[in-house]
C-alpha cells in the first residue's frame, strides 16, 4: 500500500508517500519561517494562505515523480491538533484526492505522528516505552503500551518547551524562530554565571511548567542591561541547562514509574543537541535506552503522517463521509490500532 500523507497543522507544509511493502519514503517539506519572521511568530491567516499556495503543487510534484496520482492507494492528513485554517487546507486536499480516486482516507493525530516518527529510523524501539513529546506547542510524557494505546503521564501546565525557548529568545533580541538561535548561542560557551530554577522538580509528579523560566529570564535580562554578547550567551546557556535538566529529571521519574527501559524522544525540540546528550547519559545510568527520530523527522513533516496513517489504514480505520478538523484533540481519545 502506498499512502500519501499531508501535514499542514502550523507553519510547515509536508507531503510524503510511504510504501508499506518496501518501507520506502519519498517526501517534500516547505517551511514558512521567512514568511513569519517579520512578525516574530506564526500568523495563522498567513500560514493558511501559504499552505494553499504550496500544498497542492507539492502534492502534484511528488505524485508525478512516483508515476502519477494513480500510484496512491490511500490518503492520510493531519486532522489536528493545530491551527484550524491550516488544518482545513490539508484536509481539503487530502479528501478531494481520496474522493476523486475512490480511495480510503484518514485524518491523523499530529502528536501520534511525532510519537511514531522514530519508527522510521533503522533502529526502532520495541513496545512498550515512555515517550517524551517536546515541540513548540506540546510537552508531555506518554506511556506507550502499543500503537494507539497511550496514557498521558504528565504534561505542561502552561508553556511548552519550544514556546519557552522562543519567548526567551525574543527577550534576548534573537530573530525568529528563536529556539534554535538560543540553543546555538548556549552551546557557544561552556559555563555560565547565571542560575535558573528547575521548575516542579522538588515535588513528586510528572507535570511540567516553563512559564516561570521565562519570567526568570526577563528579570535577569533587565538586571544586566545593556546585554553584551557574552552575557547573552551565558543567559542562553543557563536557560537551556535548566530546561534540559528538568526534562532529564522528569524522564527519569517516568522510566522508574513505568518500569520501562526504553525512552523515545520526539518533536522539534528533540533535535536539541544538549537534550540528546543529557538524556542519553541518563538512560545509560538507568540501564535504559533512548531513541530519537532522525533530525529530518523531528520537525513537522509529511512522512510521520503518512506512516502513522498507514498503520491505522492497514488496521481498517477510515474517515466518515462527513468530516471535520480538530484544533484540540486529546491523544488519549484515539482508538487502539
Amino acid at each position: 500500500m502506498k499512502v500519501l500523507g499531508i501535514e499542514s497543522s502550523c507553519d510547515e507544509t509536508g507531503v510524503a508517500v510511504f510504501d508499506t511493502e518496501t518501507g520506502g519514503m519519498v517526501q517534500r517539506l516547505y517551511s514558512q519561517i521567512e514568511r513569519h519572521q517579520e512578525y516574530g511568530g506564526v500568523v495563522p491567516e498567513l500560514a493558511s494562505r501559504d499552505h494553499v499556495a504550496k500544498a497542492a503543487s507539492m502534492t502534484k510534484d511528488i505524485l508525478s515523480e512516483l508515476g502519477g496520482i494513480g500510484e496512491v492507494d490511500a490518503v492520510a492528513y493531519t486532522r489536528g491538533p493545530g491551527l484550524i485554517g491550516a488544518l482545513m487546507v490539508g484536509a481539503s486536499i487530502a479528501r478531494g484526492i481520496a474522493w476523486a480516486l475512490d480511495k480510503p482516507v484518514l485524518g491523523v493525530h499530529h502528536m501520534e505522528g511525532h510519537l511514531l516518527a522514530p519508527m522510521l529510523s533503522d533502529e526502532k524501539p520495541q513496545y512498550p516505552f515512555v515517550a517524551l513529546l517536546v515541540s513548540g506547542g506540546h510537552t508531555m510524557l506518554v506511556d506507550v503500551n502499543s500503537p494507539g494505546q497511550y496514557r498521558i503521564l504528565g504534561e505542561t501546565l502552561d508553556d511548552a518547551v519550544g514556546e519557552a525557548f522562543d519567548k526567551t529568545a525574543k527577550l534576548l533580541g534573537l530573530p525568529y524562530p528563536g529556539g534554535p538561535q538560543l540553543a546555538a548561542l548556549a552551546d557557544s560557551v561552556e559555563s555560565s554565571g547565571f542560575t535558573f530554577p528547575r521548575p516542579m522538580t522538588n515535588r513528586p509528579g510528572l507535570e511540567f511548567s516553563f512559564s516561570g523560566l521565562k519570567t526568570a529570564a526577563l528579570n535577569i535580562i533587565q538586571q544586566n542591561q545593556p546585554l553584551t554578547d557574552l552575557v547573552r550567551a551565558e543567559i542562553s546557556h543557563a536557560f537551556q541547562r535548566a530546561v534540559v535538566d528538568t526534562l532529564r529529571i522528569k524522564c527519569g521519574r517516568a522510566l522508574e514509574h513505568t518500569g520501562y527501559s526504553r525512552l523515545v524522544v520526539a518533536g522539534g525540540v528533540g533535535a536539541n543537541i544538549q537534550l540528546r546528550k543529557v538524556l542519553q547519559h541518563m538512560a545509560e545510568q538507568k540501564n535504559a535506552r533512548v531513541y530519537f527520530p532522525a533530525i529530518e523527522y523531528c520537525t513537522d513533516n509529511g512522512a510521520m503522517i503518512a506512516y502513522a496513517g498507514a498503520l491505522r489504514l492497514i488496521a481498517g480505520h477510515r474517515d466518515d463521509e462527513i468530516y471535520d478538523v480538530l484544533p484540540r484533540w486529546s491523544l488519549q481519545s484515539l482508538p487502539a490500532i
